[in-house]
């Protein structure tokens, strides 16, 4: 019975292949404290009680042999501060369970048994959940017991067999508060399990967010830096390229570092007054700049970096499309964020107008704002000039980079507060119908073991036994009752459970006024230490108050019939204060356990599991960008990268037709990589206008038709599809005719350029004319003259079962 509260205790050895996660962890701690500190405050107060029980020669001999229970509970209690060998205190547990049950015929009297029987009773739950993970040495510390009782019976009544109901009594506890244990570690590991599960699946959501806005500013730095420095290359030779070597250079920088990796806060204020006034040497004008910065302005790197590049962007902007020389840039605090506003007088133009196929202001300013939490705005008219601001707000910046844009300038943060109150519910909720289920199975096993036992040894002891009778099954009905939602795992009603909760008070006053007050607490009584464990699974998910009223209520009724009878002796008053703490008490403490495991260790656990998921988090984040990263910059290598190192050391000339060629395949390509995350009906489509726009860019004429109905091309497919006819768009620069021809199982893609063919090219363009790197698209080229002609195809795999 007593055990039932103290499994509640135990919760959680560890697990044999994988260590306990947080919420059995935390359980395995609190609960071996709970079970020394629970042990110590028993023993103590039976000790007590038992000196007071004894004669007046025996006290000294009395204090003297319970005096190394004392002790050894005071180690325990060291122990849990700084533990100790645990050979040592098993040895010390098991040598005090020999002498204080081998100390009955030197106490001897009815007193003595009772505090003896108590002791080791009290030892033997306990040790169930202290050596819960050497289930062994609780087993064996539980059967020393059990012998040295029988060992000291029999020597204090020589001739006589020992009583076998305190020996089975005994052996039921331990092996009640070994089941019981059982009981609340699987649901603690129920509860771990689907926690993890739920973790893994938010791991993975956090994951992917942090994947796609690492790629948008991944796409948003390779637009501002190499897409649209190769695509000023390929577009002639009749300018100053001074700047260009240099520009090549931080090129390279921008994509060889890492994103998402920049930690700490910086100042905008200095920021901004580093930006540049335009693209140096590109031809235009350069754009003076009237700053009023109102510094310093710290900021998460994150947004912080974001707004500069957005504005180093739209003052490139301001340079090549306004038609001014100047623009004014203002930056100011605005509660716990900032605002800046770049404007001009300039030509302006009609923001609706703009194709999705331009990601300056899409990508580079808007887009990088939205995945930091802030926003930017972009405020013009034809002829009234243009003015774009952004902002940035910490509560509101946080908030919107959980949601799902995590800051491509910071690690992101994966989100604390909803999935830590999910874990504390689950946790809470397992923990609470494990420890009902414990107390469940105590109170029926001993209600239908020993309490059935006793009811039919002394039917001619109640005074009706049919109301004891009736009490009996009352509380049989009770746990029927609770049994039948809490093994459906459903909460007991609160009608249910109010009207139990009476039932068990008045089988506990039947209990208390049909017997005779010389024998309540005794033998013949089988309620009194029983209806507290009914109680308990009825008032589990209530604070502890609740049952503690119930509690004094019964005592209450306990100490009415008493003192009706008459005022009892200083021994028979501490045979029941002995009855009263071992059962009573007990299950009291397991009642504060179990509010401490609801209230204070399922929050604690649901801490750790959130503070263990967050840096699982952030290493696969961390991983997963360095990947990436690792990923692009290969594909780049090929191509792109060896084009801006001989840019920016002089090896290549932008002079050269060849390598301006070269650099219009490139600037192609990367225009079809940015389109290829927008959201359009026809993907296919948009990618091949991407390219057909580079081509524009650089003078040609390009006619695009499309035959048939267009379907559902996979990604990797339409890179390989795309990518040999951007070559040729990217080498052309007199006309080109792009068709699409889309039949039910086929999509071909094909293009004529009528100098396309010129050059000898990169090893790398050769065969993207030559081959696809996926099988399944085919790639035909065929030339004449200047002219050449490249069609790629792919066909549909047929359904499974034609």
């Amino acid at each position: 019975m007593w055990l039932g509260g103290h499994e509640v205790n135990g919760g959680g050895a560890a697990e044999p292949v994988e260590g306990p996660r947080s919420g059995e962890r935390l359980l395995i701690s609190a609960l071996e404290r709970y079970g020394v500190r629970l042990r110590s405050a028993v023993v103590c107060l039976c000790g007590v009680l038992g000196v007071v029980a004894a004669d007046g020669a025996e006290i000294v001999l009395a204090m003297s042999l319970l005096l190394p229970a004392v002790l050894a509970c005071g180690v325990h209690l060291y122990a849990l501060r700084r533990p100790l060998p645990l050979a040592p205190l098993w040895t010390l547990d098991a040598a005090v369970m020999v002498l204080t049950g081998l100390s009955q015929p030197v106490l001897g009297g009815d007193g003595a048994d009772v505090v003896v029987e108590a002791v080791v009773s009290i030892c033997v739950i306990t040790f169930q959940h202290e050596w819960a993970t050497r289930p062994v040495a609780g087993a064996a510390l539980a059967a020393s017991g059990v012998v040295a009782c029988a060992l000291g019976d029999i020597l204090s009544s020589p001739g006589h067999s020992p009583e076998l109901v305190p020996l089975v009594r005994v052996v039921l506890l331990a092996g009640l508060s070994r089941a019981a244990y059982l009981i609340v570690r699987a649901r603690a590991r129920a509860a771990d399990r689907s926690a993890a599960l739920r973790a893994a699946a938010r791991r993975e959501a956090e994951v992917a967010a942090a994947r796609r806005a690492t790629e948008r500013e991944y796409l948003a730095t390779l637009h501002d830096t190499a897409s649209a420095t190769l695509l000023m290359v390929s577009q002639g030779d009749a300018r100053d390229w001074s700047w260009l070597p240099t520009r090549a250079r931080q090129d390279l920088e921008a994509l060889s570092a890492v994103p998402g990796f920049e930690t700490g806060s910086v100042d905008l204020a200095a920021l901004l007054r580093c930006v540049p006034g335009g693209p140096e040497g590109e031809g235009q004008a350069m754009v003076r700049l009237r700053t009023r910065i109102d510094g310093p302005l710290a900021l998460p790197s994150g947004p912080g970096l974001a707004i500069f590049s957005g504005v180093r962007e739209a003052v490139t902007n301001v340079a090549r499309h306004a038609g001014v020389q100047e623009a004014e840039l203002r930056a100011w605090a605005e509660g716990d964020g900032v605002v800046v506003e770049l404007s001009d007088a300039g030509r302006g133009f009609d923001p609706q107008s703009v194709s999705a196929r331009r990601r300056g202001i899409s990508r580079s300013v808007i887009g990088r704002m939205h995945t930091v939490g802030g926003s930017a705005t972009v405020t013009s008219h034809p002829g009234a000039g243009t003015r774009v601001q952004w902002r940035w707000h910490a509560q509101a910046g946080a908030s919107q980079a959980r949601g799902g844009a995590q800051a491509a300038g910071s690690m992101p943060h994966p989100p604390r507060v909803p999935a830590h109150t999910a874990v504390v519910r689950l946790i809470r909720g397992q923990l609470l119908h494990g420890a009902q289920l414990a107390a469940l199975l105590i109170g029926l096993l001993s209600q239908f073991t020993l309490s059935l036992h006793q009811l039919t040894a002394h039917q001619g002891g109640y005074r009706p036994a049919w109301a004891q009778t009736a009490a009996f099954v009352c509380l049989a009905a009770v746990a029927a009752i609770a049994a039948a939602y809490l093994l459906r795992g459903r909460q007991i009603p609160p009608r249910v459970r109010w009207w139990s909760l009476g039932a068990v008070l008045a089988v506990s006053a039947t209990c208390a006024f049909t017997l005779p007050a010389e024998r309540l607490t005794g033998a013949a009584d089988w309620g009194f230490g029983l209806v507290g464990w009914h109680a308990l699974v009825l008032l589990g998910d209530l604070r502890v108050r609740a049952f503690a009223a119930f509690l004094g209520a019964h005592m209450g009724l306990y100490v009415t019939a008493i003192l009706l009878s008459g005022t009892p002796t200083a021994t028979e008053t501490a045979v029941i204060g002995v009855a009263a703490i071992s059962n009573c008490g007990l299950q009291l403490s397991v009642g504060v356990l179990l509010t401490h495991l609801l209230h204070g260790t399922a929050p604690a656990a649901g801490i750790a599991a959130a503070r263990e998921e967050e840096l699982r988090t952030r290493e696969r984040i961390r991983e997963d960008m360095q990947r990436a990263h690792k990923e692009r910059y290969l594909a780049l290598t090929a191509t792109t990268v060896p084009l801006l190192v001989g840019l920016g050391h002089n090896v290549l000339s932008p002079h050269d037709e060849e390598v301006r060629l070269r650099c219009g395949v490139e600037a192609a390509r990367m225009r079809r990589l940015f389109a290829e995350s927008d959201a359009v009906s026809d993907p296919l489509l948009n990618e091949l206008r991407a390219c057909v726009e580079v081509a524009e860019h650089q003078g040609a004429t390009v006619n695009l038709a499309v035959r048939g109905r267009q379907g559902e091309v996979p990604v990797e497919v339409r890179r390989e599809l795309i990518d040999p006819v951007a070559v040729i768009l990217g080498r052309t620069r007199s006309t080109a005719r792009v068709t699409v021809v889309w039949t039910p199982r086929t999509v071909r893609v094909s293009v004529v350029s009528e100098n396309g063919a010129g050059g000898h090219g990169t090893p790398q363009d050769a065969h993207a004319h030559d081959r696809a790197t996926n099988a399944k698209v085919s790639v035909t080229r065929t030339t004449h003259g200047g002219s050449v002609w490249v069609e790629t195809g792919w066909r549909r795999p047929a359904p499974s079962g034609s």
